[in-house]
């Protein structure tokens, strides 16, 4: 069978879209910067990640069933087709339609509609899914946007079959956090003042993308009743690489917050932000700095019998 390779427009097809939502706006455009090369280094770096994921003890073989939770743009779902054989299916399952109906396109377009589901639904909220029904269940940076982490686990458990598996990439987002990836010091005072309007946006004590770690994972994994799990961790601290100032000013960090550009607008009068960017942008643009990132891999077994979890057993 021919690879299935995930294919996203960078032509402005997707601003046709219709009720386009944020979700899908952040995935498909603005993540990007309206770049198309851009776009397409950063798919094929995700693609390790896809390769990471689906390599992770999922053991797939031919005719598994696989559900992809959060799928958003396809790229989990599409690229375990070629593992799973002929008769193998993929449950493509998101909170947003737009990204459904995108999904639902591509796989159109690759005549693999016939093995492809597609169900609108929340990590922590899998009703439309019955009991014991797939084989796999794998995930994305999806957690990171899930305040009720315990519940996403248990819907987990539950659709798997006994003896199915989940295999989870989540960025870890708490490392680095409080470190500067540029030497701020001659506009300090600008710099706090953009991070603490980020921070009002995402307390890093209470937001879903900031209040957990590895361990965190670990532990809400082992209290639903999984076995066998294993948790790889990948931190990197390593120079930065050059960036155009105007692409990474118009890039939000996620769905959920407004870009750079976006941001110094609203608190930065016109010669505050003429200062920042005088500082900040050579800097940028010449690749000095240092980035600090962590992401997670995680892997774990449905019991073919289940055992009590830790909270039943006291």
């Amino acid at each position: 069978m021919a690879s299935v390779r995930l294919r996203v427009r960078t032509d402005g097809l997707n601003r046709n879209m219709v009720e386009q939502d944020r979700w899908a706006r952040w995935l498909l455009e603005s993540r990007f910067g309206g770049d198309p090369k851009y776009a397409k280094e950063y798919l094929d770096k995700l693609r390790e990640v896809r390769d990471g994921v689906l390599n992770h003890r999922l053991k797939l073989g031919d005719g598994a069933v696989l559900l992809d939770v959060g799928a958003g743009d396809g790229l989990i779902g599409f690229g375990a087709l070629d593992r799973i054989g002929p008769t193998g299916r993929v449950i493509f399952s998101d909170v947003s339609r737009s990204l459904l109906d995108h999904c639902r396109s591509l796989a159109a377009e690759i005549a693999m509609s016939e093995r492809c589901e597609f169900v609108e639904a929340r990590a922590e909220d899998l009703r439309p899914i019955e009991d014991d029904t797939v084989d796999a269940v794998t995930t994305r940076s999806v957690l990171i946007y899930v305040a009720d982490k315990a519940s996403a686990f248990r819907e987990f458990y539950r659709v798997l079959k006994p003896g199915g598996r989940i295999s989870l990439f989540e960025p870890i987002n708490r490392y680095g956090l409080d470190a500067w990836r540029f030497d701020m010091t001659p506009v300090a005072d600008l710099a706090q003042r953009l991070r603490d309007f980020y921070r009002r946006l995402q307390p890093p004590d209470a937001d879903p993308m900031l209040d957990f770690d590895e361990h965190g994972l670990v532990a809400h994994c082992e209290a639903t009743g999984f076995v066998d799990i294993h948790l790889a961790l990948h931190i990197f601290v390593r120079p930065a690489t050059p960036q155009p100032w105007d692409r990474a000013m118009s890039i939000p960090g996620n769905p959920n917050i407004p870009s750079p550009r976006e941001a110094m607008a609203e608190i930065f009068t016109a010669e505050e932000a003429g200062r920042y960017e005088a500082h900040l942008r050579p800097r940028m643009e010449a690749g000095h700095g240092v980035v600090r990132e962590a992401f997670a891999f995680l892997a774990a077994l449905k019991p073919e019998c289940r055992a009590p979890t830790l909270s039943e057993a006291g």
